[in-house]
């Protein structure tokens, strides 16, 4: 062989050697047996709602053939530090073969400094790369949550100033504070307000004084919470605890019938000018109290007298107050003293005196209003005084109330659904009350009184359903000792007769009240219909329904489900 034949040939075997080096199988490569791993977390939100961002080292997929999004399995989420917080819900938002994924989370409580979220895979086989390699279930990427404070709040005299309590802090109200004169309170959604224990001087509440305002706007996933100092919203304090810490009171400029005109709210000492109520503007507005539930109030304020759980002093119509509870306080559930406030949604359960009290000439508007007595605890359902001082005072109370649902504490209590006394009037309509000892009663005096508002059309019960009432006939009179025997005869004989002439029934609506006391169901499971009154006013809804719920509606998706602590009890 010549040399030059030689060269060609060490040529030809070089680029051979050459060729099979370079032949690798694919899945020999180093690179891609990585596993891929989990870059960062970016967290952003405060209280209880974050949203995480997680970044990946490649781009990945929920399946080993290079495909699937991401979802709710593929992960582990965890909480820990002080705060002794939990994952409530998440969702994982991710497309195949990127490298970010979203998680939207919400916490079951507000989170505090020093807590921590951790994010892993759900297991080894739950997150891959596009060689199918599966990331190690060992992987984890961690953030701090933003935490909220306890703030005290302690009134010098200057109230709150105009200012936003935000959600990611609890309040915490150390004696009487006021949003004064000017000043505009706004409450974050989620906000959690707690009040100390103490009595009297030492009481502590929120009040909203004439021409101040309340922001209060919660919604039904994030309602605005006021409650108990030693309540975590975990169990720390038994549902029917009260008389823990005091209530929430506004006051308006509305027109009361009595006589000073301004008034002095019951329990703030004389000396302090923010305590007044009462005006001339019946269109006065105090601002928003929406999904707010009041919870373990009515701590004692001096000579037996315990505070309300919302007392509204001469509130005016353009207040918006829709979607509250009132839970377990000590006194009343809601008191109007004078005034036109308007409510819709109400809630109030197991509170130790009258559910619906007013006086002093209210005249507002109220609907899906909703009353439970139990445990042994509770007076009237509605207790409805006209005036003070005088008794006959104007305007009259004469309030308009539809959808209504009472439930008494039943029989052998001597309990009233209702009274109207002291001039009162009142029109209930579309409305059931169930489960008490007692009917409802009308004062007659030898003056002029509340069946005098009765003989002149303003006090009307008209197309109500009544069931389990130990009261035979249902609507009565409460007669004072002057008044002649014969009178008070003639008078409960027109008041028994106009039960049915007014459309009113007796009639099992299903309504479900188990004996034991392990719920209380409101809503009808019988037919609740019939004849329905008219509403008065635009601001109304018209149902085709008795009482405030929809029969069709279910223990998980009517209006009070959720948000109150009484939906606990709404089970069948």
């Amino acid at each position: 062989m010549n040399r030059k034949m030689f060269y060609l040939f060490a040529i030809m075997i070089m680029a051979l050697i050459i060729s099979f080096t370079g032949c690798k199988k694919s899945g020999d490569n180093p690179v891609e047996k990585t596993p891929p791993a989990m870059e960062s977390l970016n967290l952003t939100g405060e209280a209880k709602d974050f949203s995480a961002t997680v970044t990946f080292s490649v781009g990945v997929f929920r399946n080993n053939d290079a495909k699937g999004n991401l979802d709710n399995s593929s992960f582990n989420l965890s909480v820990e530090g002080p705060g002794d917080v939990s994952v409530d819900s998440y969702e994982v938002t991710h497309t195949a073969g990127e490298k970010t994924a979203k998680i939207a989370i919400t916490l079951n409580k507000l989170a505090t400094d020093g807590d921590k979220i951790n994010v892993r895979p759900a297991g080894g086989s739950s997150i891959y790369n596009a060689q199918g390699v599966a990331m190690s279930a060992d992987e984890t990427v961690v953030a701090a949550l933003k935490g909220g404070q306890i703030i005290t709040i302690k009134d010098d005299g200057n109230g709150t100033g105009t200012t936003t309590w935000t959600a990611n802090n609890t309040y915490l109200l150390d004696g009487f504070v006021f949003v004064n004169d000017g000043q505009t309170l706004t409450i974050e959604a989620g906000t959690l307000i707690k009040g100390k224990p103490g009595q009297g001087k030492e009481a502590s509440a929120l009040i909203v004084a004439r021409g101040g305002k309340i922001m209060a706007e919660g919604n039904a996933e994030n309602p605005i919470i006021f409650t108990a100092e030693a309540d975590d919203l975990n169990g720390s304090v038994p549902d029917l605890d009260n008389g823990l810490w005091g209530g929430v009171i506004i006051l308006g400029s509305s027109r009361l019938n009595t006589d000073p005109s301004v008034q002095q709210i019951e329990g703030i000492p004389t000396t302090e000018p923010r305590g007044e109520y009462g005006g001339n503007d019946d269109n006065d507005n105090s601002g928003v109290l929406k999904y707010v539930s009041i919870r373990h109030g009515g701590t004692d304020i001096g000579e037996g007298n315990e505070i309300n759980g919302l007392t509204l002093g001469a509130v005016g119509s353009r207040t918006v107050i829709e979607y509250i509870e009132i839970f377990s306080n000590k006194d009343d559930g809601i008191e109007f003293f004078g005034g036109t406030a308007r409510l819709k949604h109400i809630v109030v359960a197991f509170c130790a005196d009258d559910s619906y009290d007013y006086d002093q000439g209210y005249r507002g508007y109220g609907q899906y209003w909703l009353a439970v007595q139990g445990y042994g605890r509770g007076d009237r359902l509605g207790e409805h005084d006209g005036g003070t001082d005088p008794e006959t005072g104007k305007p009259f109370a004469i309030p308009d109330i539809y959808n209504a649902t009472y439930m008494g504490r039943g029989s052998g209590t001597g309990k009233q659904v209702l009274i109207f006394r002291d001039n009162a009037g009142g029109h209930y309509a579309n409305s059931i009350m169930v489960n008490q000892d007692r009917g409802a009663y009308i004062e007659l005096l030898t003056g002029e009184c509340s069946y005098t508002r009765f003989q002149k059309g303003d006090l009307t019960l008209e197309n109500n359903i009544f069931w389990a009432i130990g009261d035979d006939p249902v609507f009565a009179i409460s007669a004072a000792d002057d008044v002649p025997a014969d009178s008070v005869s003639v008078a409960a004989q027109i008041v028994a007769g106009y039960f049915a002439t007014a459309g009113n029934v007796i009639r099992d609506p299903g309504i479900g009240i188990d004996e034991t006391g392990s719920y209380f169901n409101p809503i009808p499971s019988n037919s609740v219909g019939g004849t329905m009154s008219s509403v008065p006013d635009a601001w109304f809804e018209t149902t085709n329904y008795k009482g405030a719920f929809d029969p069709s509606s279910t223990n998980n998706d009517n209006w009070a489900y959720g948000w109150t602590l009484f939906s606990k009890y709404m089970r069948q």
